[in-house]
């Protein structure tokens, strides 16, 4: 099996995201359907303002109505972050050290920061767990995937679809301020 030392031989590239009026509800049907720990919140121009993770999502139960919250109510506003290039060992031992199940890897382009990449408890079980590299061929930088940017612009451009009423498949203008 080839040797995976660092979080970017191990994440998955493309992150889910919500908007911060996605109730509790949704998110947590995006996490099951999806197998995740946690998505990032992005507002309407498509930043990173916080992150929802199953911990989150928990704690909404403190609520007398946990259903009706928001991704704003509940998100925690520091994103966990790792760069891609630390050792797997050190990756681990922080998370566990700060109690973060998930990760997130964020990359920063003309003053926008959004999700690139996750890394989270589940992928360590996969990596121990594996017999071949086949069973992990979607993990790391390496799998075949949409570049971030794309990912990033596809989702930017849906939510903008959303926002302005247009099909999708039409040509999204963009706003002027």
């Amino acid at each position: 099996m080839t040797q995976r030392h660092l979080v970017r031989d191990l994440m998955t590239v493309g992150v889910l995201t919500c908007t911060p009026d996605a109730t509790v509800a949704e998110i947590a049907r995006l996490l099951l359907e999806h197998n995740l720990d946690g998505v990032i919140v992005l507002d309407h121009e498509g930043h990173a303002v916080g992150a929802v993770t199953q911990h989150e999502l928990i704690g909404a139960y403190q609520h007398e109505t946990p259903r009706a919250l928001t991704a704003a109510a509940i998100m925690r506003e520091d994103v966990p972050e790792l760069p891609p290039d630390i050792p797997l060992v050190a990756a681990a031992g922080l998370m566990r050290d700060k109690g973060w199940r998930v990760v997130f890897l964020m990359h920063n382009t003309t003053g926008i920061s959004y999700p690139a990449a996750q890394l989270s408890y589940r992928h360590f079980l996969r990596h121990l767990a594996a017999r071949s590299d086949a069973e992990l061929a979607d993990l790391g930088i390496r799998a075949a995937r949409q570049s971030p940017m794309q990912l990033y612009a596809q989702k930017r451009d849906a939510a903008r679809r959303q926002r302005l009423g247009a099909a999708p498949g039409q040509p999204v203008r963009r706003e002027r301020s």
